[in-house]
């Protein structure tokens, strides 16, 4: 790329290059990557502190109104700028079906180099197959985007010069709000016959019933008081007008697909049936910005649930004004409690009027510090919902996942752990003018396919009953080689009563809130796009940071032309005291990790030239970064910060990759794993390359490994058994390349001179050998593959390996921190010394890595949680208690770790 004509010679130091101000100049014209080139105005050389003017040449990131043209059948494509396109200029962009073993027919879409957008968001086939062909139609793909922050005089009823001045406002005070609670909503919820039972138990046998009656109400309007206010249309709309503008500034734009938001409204359609919102959570923004865009495009002011944030009473009155609604106070003190009392009642009663109102409700299902994983809230209010369907409250609720992403999160990584100190309506103000000073680059929220809420529960009911062995008997056994009846006699002489469920919920449909929460949350995650910021930080975190004893080094485009420089004594320098990526090395991987993201149908949030998107994200990423020009190669060093903070903020922007790789990743891990104990025997002069795996061997590794690692934490659809997404994971293994299917010569038959396609099922599986009697399992033939290099995706194993590397890590950690704790202590306790002693070894502790560890712990029979008075605290399990028992689980954990 860098050849296509000689870049300009600019003045640098004779020693060490100075870092680089301006370097949208250094490369000649880029190739072109999701959407039409910039105009020439754009790509005019501009310093990167300039804000303004960048805002006006990052605008033609986004398409805003047009969809991605198709390119014609047989045209010549312009380059991509990716390794792999380069020879296959002539390519028709195709469509394939792949079945897999699992039974699900899977589209597999090759793009035509970066110029189609998979459509993302469609429901689970397992779960809601009727609910697959609803609200969706393959038209929808093509409605292309909008930028929801950018408000014109066409958005109005008005024309005019005026107009354009203050359209925002006059557009604002044109939504219309569909859906209210109704102004009876106090007596409704006296008259309701769960709250009047429950007033009637806690005042029978007193005096007075007169006086009882009033008492009870006056407490339940209480309540009702704690949990929402009615909405203020005068303040909703002068909100939502200052929002607009907030946006604008804080935004380059913020996307909604055309096609995902008309899905939206034609189920807001239905008769009868109420939609709820279940998003995932990244900023306290999300709240304020879903609602904007609910109101804006039509689909009325939802109620949106605050989670565990302690507000202060100001802000408080102002979210409920504007649609927020709460837990009350007794259901947040004792949420085991949460279907006993009155304020349960009352919570319970308001979900249903809200729903019988046609309200959207929006949830969030997760907390901001704690990704990926379902949060105690988010349990109490999917319950709500799903009871009011039960009861016959509402026929059926439609449930949308959405899935928000950002180039950088607003109000910057959130701290570990709880603040104590509720949040003030002062604080906000004074967080949003300090927002305003900075560029958070671009936002996108993608609405999933709306699924019923109905068929959802029927399915997963049935499917409770055919679960599988628990954790501790599928892999206690393989780690510690001991006999599954020894480890259910250990079982069932330390086993006990459990802990009891809630009164009113059962212990199934508690099962089955947590299956719908985690399903949502899967879903919401899948149909979320990746911004380029998360791209360039996977590649500057997994790809180019190479760390070796004695020096670090770099990654280098040519090395023979670097070596034969002549002024090749400063690039030495940095050779050995920096460690970085040149740019031109930069973009060309950035081409190449797009292509594959595309590959997986996950879109991606922008669009425009590869020079742009690249110069685009090392602005938004300039804090953590140092850029080196060097004169005599003609390029840019780009040199990441080796500061703890850095890599925590490189490893937050890239944790949006690891869900597109995830089944990828855990086949990496596995190779690597059977590597470790292959390459003893093989010798160190043999290449990984040509190496021959076993398929039982590949699945026992891939197996281990999943069961080790919480869905959730994956992103992957909690729904599929472990077989059948072991086995998927072998397929796209062979997908993608790094594993081809190799047949013994003792197996190809002797006129079969030409090699045999690789197929679902064994070639030998139609054929009758009803005369062979002394045919035995032992004489089938095992499939093999060998390792193998993608064409034009060098490293690619080694990146999918370090992409799970941080969670690995974090688990084997908390395995040796076993023996640091006194036993038993409670889980906050447990939790919160754990995060210190990461910190040791790992720069960036992540406390939701932490809490999967602890999950997997306790379902894997490694701590048992023993209720007492004092409350439920942790044992260490009698098998682990010893060192060496410690050091198997470490040991087998580490196997799978890229170091």
């Amino acid at each position: 790329m860098a050849g296509d004509s000689s870049p300009p010679q600019w003045r640098s130091r004779p020693h060490l290059p100075a870092p680089l101000r301006n370097f949208t100049s250094i490369h000649p014209k880029p190739a072109e990557l999701l959407g039409s080139p910039f105009p020439a105005r754009l790509l005019s050389s501009s310093p990167l502190s300039s804000v303004g003017r960048r805002r006006t040449r990052l605008r033609g990131l986004i398409p805003v109104q047009n969809p991605l043209p198709e390119p014609p059948r047989g045209a010549n494509p312009t380059g991509s700028g990716s390794p792999r396109s380069s020879g296959d200029s002539g390519r028709e962009a195709k469509m394939k079906t792949w079945v897999c073993d699992s039974g699900q027919k899977l589209e597999v879409f090759i793009p035509f180099l970066g110029k189609y957008r998979p459509f993302s968001g469609r429901c689970c086939q397992t779960c809601t197959p009727k609910s697959w062909d609803g609200f969706y139609h393959k038209q929808l793909s093509s409605l292309g985007f909008c930028d929801a922050s950018r408000v014109t005089e066409e958005d109005t009823r008005y024309r005019g010069w005026l107009v354009r001045r203050v359209c925002g406002f006059l557009a604002v005070w044109d939504w219309k709000v569909l859906a209210d609670t109704p102004g009876d909503l106090p007596a409704r919820i006296c008259r309701s016959k769960r709250v009047r039972n429950v007033a009637t138990g806690r005042s029978r046998g007193s005096r007075g019933d007169g006086e009882c009656r009033r008492r009870w109400k006056e407490k339940a309007l209480e309540i009702l008081a704690e949990i929402q206010a009615p909405l203020s249309l005068l303040l909703l709309r002068l909100c939502n007008w200052a929002l607009l503008k907030l946006l604008n500034h804080l935004f380059l734009s913020v996307q909604l697909h055309r096609g995902q938001l008309e899905m939206v409204l034609r189920a807001a359609r239905t008769p009868g049936v109420p939609l709820v919102f279940l998003s995932t959570h990244k900023s306290q923004l999300d709240g304020l910005l879903l609602s904007f865009l609910l109101f804006s495009h039509g689909l009325g002011v939802p109620r949106v649930t605050v989670g565990g944030q302690v507000c202060s009473p100001r802000l408080r009155a102002l979210l409920g004004r504007l649609g927020g609604i709460f837990l009350p106070s007794g259901m947040e003190q004792t949420p085991s409690d949460r279907d006993e009392g009155l304020p349960g009642a009352v919570l319970a009663t308001y979900v249903e009027e809200v729903l019988r109102s046609r309200q959207p409700l929006l949830i969030f299902l997760e907390e901001p510090p704690l990704a990926l994983r379902l949060s105690a809230p988010a349990r109490e209010w999917l319950a709500l919902v799903y009871r009011a369907v039960r009861d016959g409250a509402v026929p059926d609720v439609l449930l949308v996942p959405v899935g928000i992403a950002y180039d950088v999160v607003p109000g910057g990584l959130h701290r570990e752990g709880h603040d104590a100190r509720p949040l003030s309506l002062g604080a906000c103000l004074w967080a949003a003018c300090r927002a305003v000073r900075r560029s958070f680059g671009c936002a996108r929220v993608d609405f999933a396919q709306p699924f019923s809420l109905q068929e959802f529960a029927a399915k997963n009911l049935v499917r409770q009953s055919c679960e599988g062995k628990p954790l501790e008997e599928l892999l206690l056994p393989t780690i510690l080689g001991t006999c599954p009846s020894q480890l259910d006699g250990k079982k069932a002489e330390a086993g006990g009563p459990g802990p009891t469920s809630a009164a009113s919920l059962k212990a199934e449909e508690e099962m089955l809130v947590t299956e719908l929460g985690l399903h949502s949350l899967s879903d919401g995650v899948a149909c979320s796009a990746v911004m380029a910021v998360g791209i360039t930080s996977a590649l500057l975190l997994h790809k180019h940071r190479e760390v070796r004893q004695g020096g670090v080094q770099v990654s280098f485009p040519l090395e023979q032309d670097f070596w034969s420089c002549p002024h090749h004594v400063g690039c030495q320098l940095i050779f050995l005291f920096l460690q970085g990526v040149f740019l031109s090395r930069l973009m060309l991987d950035f081409a190449w990790l797009l292509e594959e993201i595309l590959l997986r149908q996950r879109d991606v949030g922008f669009s425009g030239q590869l020079r742009a998107l690249v110069q685009h994200s090392l602005v938004l990423l300039g804090a953590r970064l140092t850029l080196y020009r060097l004169s005599p190669i003609g390029d840019v060093l780009v040199v990441p910060e080796a500061s703890a903070e850095a890599l925590r903020e490189l490893g937050h922007h890239s944790a949006a990759i690891l869900p597109v790789f995830a089944s990828e990743a855990v086949g990496a891990c596995a190779i690597r794993a059977l590597l470790r104990e292959m390459l003893p025997f093989l010798g160190v002069t043999v290449s990984p390359s040509g190496i021959v795996l076993s398929q039982d061997e590949l699945h026992r590794k891939c197996l281990e490994l999943l069961r080790l690692l919480p869905p959730n934490l994956l992103g992957l659809q909690p729904c599929q058994p472990l077989e059948c997404r072991s086995q998927d994971v072998v397929d796209k293994l062979l997908l993608c390349g790094l594993l081809e299917a190799e047949e013994p010569e003792s197996e190809r038959w002797v006129c079969d001179l030409a090699p045999r396609p690789f197929c679902r099922g064994q070639p030998w599986a139609g054929m009758d050998f009803t005369d062979s009697d002394s045919d035995s399992e032992d004489e089938v033939p095992k499939r093999c593959f060998k390792l193998r290099e993608p064409q034009g995706s060098p490293g690619f194993l080694l990146f999918l390996c370090r992409l799970l590397s941080p969670v690995l890590r974090t688990y084997a950690r908390a395995v040796a921190f076993l023996d640091q704790p006194s036993w038993p202590q409670p889980e906050a306790a447990y939790v919160e010394a754990l995060l210190p002693f990461l910190a040791e070894e790992d720069a960036y502790p992540n406390r939701s890595l932490a809490l999967s560890s602890l999950q997997t712990f306790k379902e894997m029979g490694v701590l048992e949680e023993v209720q007492t008075p004092a409350g439920p605290l942790l044992h260490l399990a009698q098998p682990f208690r010893s060192s060496a028992s410690r050091g198997k689980l470490e040991a087998f954990i580490r196997q799978f770790a890229q170091p």
